[in-house]
């Protein structure tokens, strides 16, 4: 078969969401279709969907829907899932050049962004990040997670600080019908925290939450939303802000009416949104984090802020940053520590101002950790029309061997147990049939060998 005429073959490093648009996008492109396209998938982790199963709180079956949407990708014939493979580790570079006309890298991000004021490395001090994937049942973070502390704060005013703060104000047993795992259901039910105090430098017409998420943390019947009055502020440009966008007006509004409401019967635990304090300082005795002093700030006319001097201090136990993730870089790939993406151009690989042939990106690590989950369908998009241009030039990589059962040879020959799709269908079920037994729709499995055993029992 000339290289003209077999299917166009492609590698894509990351199955999580963006991974996956960008394999749906490929099989949708009218200028692929004659030709047709071979994927393979490559995930680290022994079950697919990254920031879906790892990354999004357990009590969001909503956005976890999106799982469905990706489904039916994966079960397209052009697709192959090989899980349990780690670039840089049991494949690497020149084997994507061996194998592949094109490789897509979509590994996301996972780390936490450093905050840095004094004190931040403090014991009771935390990524939002390290928390979310405990709670989420990550295999690669810890089974256990310190919650001793009554009074906690959150700094930052985004989806993952809401999560963290909603997640930290339940009970245990509101999160137990969820899929959370038997280790994370037992550390919530010890959770000593009764105040989740979120603070946030601006105001509310500059906070980053989406109206649903906000709306969320009043479903609770043990939480009670409280925002001082005083803190419902606005200038000019705050008010442009709001004319401007329907969703900043909706969060705008949600915000107000928790600072004018009657206090809420029953509630056992109360979630402060603070606007105009900025963290400045985190506070300790004998290594452990006591407080946390943040300095008022006011509206400057533009919807920007500047300080006032007027500093408080708040009497916390534990300090969770959410102020954003950073992506990980990748051996053989070129990397923007700064910016904490590969770089790029539309999708393309560069390197000292050239594309490196047949390498592109796309999702988180291509344009940095912000938006939605939906957004990176623009992404993909937008990296696959590189690719479409690529090919019609005459400019992808040359594989020596692009034979679709040459890869499975390889990790064969490498004795690397790598998972299915066939086998994800078996994990799903294994997992939901440990729900069944509790009354509930799923329990998520933690550990990979159990994860490997359920999946592909021939491997392991």
């Amino acid at each position: 078969m000339s290289e003209d005429t077999r299917p166009l073959r492609v590698a894509i490093v990351g199955a999580g969401p963006a991974g996956i648009y960008a394999a749906d996008a490929l099989m949708k492109h009218d200028d692929l279709s004659e030709r047709g396209v071979s994927i393979d998938l490559y995930e680290r982790m022994p079950a697919p969907f990254g920031l879906i199963r790892y990354g999004v709180a357990p009590d969001h079956p909503r956005i976890k829907g999106i799982i469905n949407a990706l489904h039916k990708v994966l079960d397209k014939p052009q697709v192959r899932l090989l899980g349990n493979v780690d670039y840089g580790t049991d494949i690497n570079r020149d084997d994507l050049a061996r194998h592949y006309d094109a490789a897509i890298f979509s590994t996301g991000a996972v780390d936490d962004r450093d905050l840095e004021i004094p004190g931040i490395e403090l014991d009771g001090s935390y990524g939002a990040g390290e928390f979310v994937a405990w709670y989420d049942g990550h295999p690669d973070f810890s089974r256990t997670w310190p919650l001793e502390a009554e009074k906690v704060a959150v700094i930052g005013v985004g989806n993952v600080a809401l999560d963290v703060a909603r997640v930290l104000a339940k009970t245990g047993d509101e999160l137990l019908p969820t899929e959370i795992p038997a280790n994370v259901y037992e550390g919530l039910k010890a959770n000593k925290a009764i105040e989740v105090h979120v603070f946030g430098r601006r105001g509310p017409a500059q906070a980053k939450f989406t109206p649903l998420e906000l709306k969320e943390l009043d479903h609770s019947p043990n939480i009670e939303v409280v925002v001082s009055p005083e803190d419902i502020e606005y200038d000019e440009g705050s008010a442009v802000a709001r004319r401007s966008s329907k969703i900043t007006d909706q969060v705008a509004t949600i915000i107000e009416n928790y600072a004018i409401r009657e206090p809420k019967q029953g509630a056992i635990h109360k979630l402060f949104l603070h606007f105009f304090e900025n963290p400045v300082e985190v506070l300790g005795e004998d290594s452990k984090v006591v407080g946390l002093r943040t300095e008022r700030t006011e509206l400057d006319g533009t919807g920007n802020v500047k300080p006032t001097g007027r500093t408080t201090d708040w009497e916390v136990g534990a300090i969770y940053r959410a102020v954003g993730y950073l992506s990980d870089s990748l051996p053989e790939i070129p990397f923007d520590s700064q910016a904490g993406v590969i770089p790029n151009e539309a999708g393309r690989v560069f390197d000292e101002g050239a594309h490196l042939t047949g390498l592109y990106t796309t999702g988180w690590i291509k344009r940095g950790p912000v938006g939605l989950i939906g957004h990176t369908k623009g992404d993909a998009n937008e990296t696959v029309q590189c690719i479409v241009d690529d090919t019609a030039a005459g400019s992808l990589n040359t594989p020596a061997d692009p034979s679709e059962e040459s890869v499975i040879a390889l990790l064969e020959s490498r004795k690397i147990p790598f998972t299915t799709w066939a086998g994800w269908y078996r994990l799903d079920e294994h997992e939901r049939a440990l729900g069944a037994a509790e009354g509930r729709e799923r329990i998520k499995v933690v550990e990979r060998e159990e994860m490997l055993a359920a999946s592909e029992p021939d491997k392991v």
